[in-house]
Parts: C-alpha cells; structure tokens; sequence
C-alpha cells in the first residue's frame, strides 16, 4: 500500500524486515543519546558554569573517534558491521551505567565526565563507519532514499523527544535517573540487533553511477592489510575532486554550525534568555524537527538529481539561520530560524549520504566512509575549544552570528569557484 501512494513513498524500505530491527533499535538509542546530551550539558553547566569545561567535554569525545576512524572504517570492510555496532552498543551502555551509578551516589566528577566521554569518542569511531555501512548492505539501491530518511527520522525522533523527556526527568529526577534511562536504551538497542548479528553479508548488488571513483580489485577480494586499506580509502578521496573539496567545505562548516549549538547553546539560554533547562530542551527539540521536514520531502524521492547543488545551497540556508539565531530576541523567531536551520543541514546530509553509497563500490565503501568522516570532524576539538573562549569572550549571541556568517560564506565561495561540485549529479 506504502509503495502506491507517492506521499509515502518514504515507508517502501519498512517491507524489509532487517532494515526495521536495525532502524528500530538505534531510533531508542538515540532517544537516550539526546537525552544524556541535554543532561550533560545541564550538569557541567551546574558544577561549572564554564564554556570551557562544557568545550572540553566534547573535544574528549571527539579526539579518539578522528583518531580510531580510520581503523573503524577498516574494521567494517572486514567484519560484518552489525556485530560492530552490537559490540559498541553494549560498552556504551556499560559506561553510561558506571555514570548513572556515581551521579545517583553525588560522587560524580568532572574529570571523569572527561573519562567516559573519551571511551565513548573511541567506540563512535568504529560504530559510524558500520552504520553507514551496515545500510546498503541490508536494503535495495531502490529503497536507499527511503532506508536514509527513515534513518534520519529516527535520529531526528531521538533529538525531539531525548530532550523533551530530559528537561523533565532532570527537573523531577536529577541527572542520575537520565543517566540510567540512556544506559537502558543501550542496552535494548543491543537486544534487538541479535537476530542480525549472523546474517550473511552481501555485497555489491548493483553498480555504481560511472564516475571517477574505481575499485582497483575484483569485488569481494579480501583486503590485504590495514595500511594498504587506509591507503586505498585516501588514495579513492583524493582522486575524486568532488570527494576531497566537499569533506574540506565540512571541515569547516561543520565546526562554525555545530559549534555554537553544543557548547554556547546552554549559555544563550541561560544568560541571553534567561531561561531554565525546559526552554533548552524546547531548543534542542526544535532543530530536529527541521530534519524530519527534510527528510520528509528527500525521503519520497527514488533518486536524486543535481546532489551538488543540493548540497550547497543546503549549506548556504543552514548558515544564514544560525546567524538569525544570534540576532533573535524572540523564542519563536528564534525557533523559526532553528526549524529552517534543522531542514537545510538534514537535507544536504542526507543528499551526501545517498551519493556517497551510490558512486562509492560498497566494498570500499567502510574506509571511504571512515576517511569521509575524519576530514569533515578533524577540526571539532578545535572548534570546540575555540567557540569554548568566545562564548566567555563575545558571549553567545556574538558566537552564533560568526559560526553562521562563516558557513554561509565559505559554502557560497566554494560552490561558485568549484565546478566538480556544480556538475555533481
């Protein structure tokens, strides 16, 4: 029924029945995940009242997930991704349990914040490469676009009710109780992926869009070692223009617009709006929804046309809105700005994706991938730390104003001067 009706057309990848166990299980993780973002958040700002700890809180995670990246992107051309996400789920979930434990006893302390973050940035280094991955192996090329959305509904779902339900369980329960919730969310996103952990592992079923991009081995050849992989995984990047421009573009952009949400996000409520934790959860919940909006309308598409455009263009809006934000005196023209910000980004995400599991032969697609997303976060520790001192310097409105007015220029620039990314198809 899903299928005929073309409002729809987004559902057509639940018919198949491992798609909805993997999807169904990461959308209850990310619902924890979203909600222990916004109780961390809440916490350091509580203990600390300092930008720079909640910077370094984030750079903590992300430095070994850049730094494992490529071995995880490794790992999952070499082993079937699913059991690497079972294994990422269970010492997650493990970890949030040991942080629930000490923040319900009130020994909790910020220096081992500091420790969990950190093993949870080593276990997203394998774990991103193998749900990128893990996705065509399980769908059709036809349902792609469908099987991506749904995915990023999921998350998108995780970001809307996460902090809706944290702002509440941190005004009623405390902290320690929105630990314990993400730590079970784990460990039943673990549970439901165990009837996928021994399905046989399927390769390239159809050909990729001809392009640049080759695979220099017959398909299936068992790669020879790790070194070589990495190589041939940077090798496949650096030859394609429109591979290497874009990851440098959101090398950039992706710090100047994450940036001010992590980490001056708290403080422009707090400060600037003087609010409580319900208006950031509020926040936090807003942007989302502007991603279910994208990936509503690119979820009913079969195929793409004109991705590099798409892509750009994309960057441009995401940029202008989180500078409205840093301009806005108004909680609903600030929402506004948000809700666009949220579409604009799911949009050009989800565009990306679905180009790179079609011109990418999925037997590289595992390292590709792996490279794909070290470029485009090699700068968030920076970032970070950077956007950490100007909230304190500037202040956060002044934060948002740069991040945004910096993304839209940089995208803008690079889309009018390179016509690899123009001509992307």
């Amino acid at each position: 029924m899903f299928k005929q009706i073309a409002g729809l057309s987004i559902l057509r990848s639940i018919y198949n029945r491992s798609f909805v166990l993997l999807w169904s299980g990461q959308t209850i993780s990310r619902i924890g995940d979203f909600l222990y973002e916004l109780a961390l958040a809440w916490w350091v700002l509580e203990k600390t009242g300092s930008a720079a700890a909640m910077a370094t809180v984030l750079i903590f995670s992300s430095v070994p997930m850049l730094v494992f990246l490529l071995i995880g992107g490794v790992a999952v051309d070499r082993f079937p991704p699913v059991q690497v996400m079972f294994v990422s789920d269970l010492v997650r979930g493990v970890v949030t349990t040991l942080v629930a434990l000490l923040a319900f006893m009130n020994i909790l302390q910020i220096w081992q914040i500091y420790l969990a973050s950190l093993v949870f940035g080593l276990v997203d280094g394998f774990f991103q490469p193998a749900y990128t991955k893990a996705i065509p192996e399980i769908t059709a090329e036809a349902d792609l676009t469908s099987a991506n959305s749904l995915s990023s509904l999921g998350i998108q779902a995780g970001r809307i009710v996460g902090p809706a339900v944290g702002g509440g369980i941190v005004s009623l329960g405390g902290t320690s109780a929105a630990f314990a919730l993400n730590a079970f969310t784990f460990f039943i996103s673990a549970a439901i992926l165990l009837p996928l952990l021994h399905r046989p592992r399927r390769l390239s079923s159809y050909s990729p869009n001809p392009g640049p991009v080759k695979s220099p081995s017959p398909e299936g050849d068992p790669p020879a070692n790790l070194v070589k992989d990495l190589r041939e995984g940077i090798r496949i990047v650096l030859g394609t223009p429109w591979l290497w421009i874009t990851i440098v573009v959101f090398a950039i952009s992706n710090i100047t617009l994450s940036g001010p949400y992590a980490v001056s996000m708290p403080f422009l409520v707090k400060d600037h709006l003087k609010a409580d934790v319900r208006v950031l959860g509020l926040l936090y919940a807003i942007f989302p929804i502007g991603y279910v909006a994208g990936s509503l309308w690119l979820g009913g598409k079969n195929s793409l046309r004109h991705r590099g455009v798409l892509i750009y263009i994309s960057g441009i809006v995401a940029g202008v809105m989180l500078a409205l934000i840093g301009l806005t005196v108004s909680l609903w023209a600030l929402c506004l700005a948000a809700f666009i910000n949220g579409a604009a980004m799911e949009v050009g995400s989800l565009t990306w994706i679905n180009t790179l599991q079609t011109l990418i032969p999925r037997e590289k697609l595992g390292r590709v991938s792996s490279v794909d997303t070290l470029g485009s976060f090699a700068l968030f520790p920076i970032g970070y730390g950077i956007f950490g001192w100007a909230t304190e310097l500037i202040g956060a409105p002044s934060v948002f104003l740069l991040g945004g007015g910096i993304t839209a220029l940089i995208t803008l620039l690079v889309f009018v001067l390179a016509p690899a990314v123009r001509k992307l198809d």
